[in-house]
């Protein structure tokens, strides 16, 4: 049986906080659908605010 990959938008998410622990630019955001996007934002956002909390990429 063959492996499911990742729903889209969960992939999305994660590498917006992927960029966002790397303290990356949201601006730097590779989604050019709204969708894709907005989840992307999502997971950079939800980033930030760990990194303001104190966890970080080490």
């Amino acid at each position: 049986m063959k492996r499911q990959k990742r729903d889209r938008m969960e992939r999305a998410r994660a590498k917006g906080y992927q960029a966002g622990i790397a303290g990356r630019s949201k601006e730097g955001c590779p989604y050019q659908g709204t969708d894709a996007r907005g989840y992307w934002l999502g997971g950079w956002r939800d980033a930030m605010d760990d990194r303001v909390t104190g966890l970080s990429a080490k």
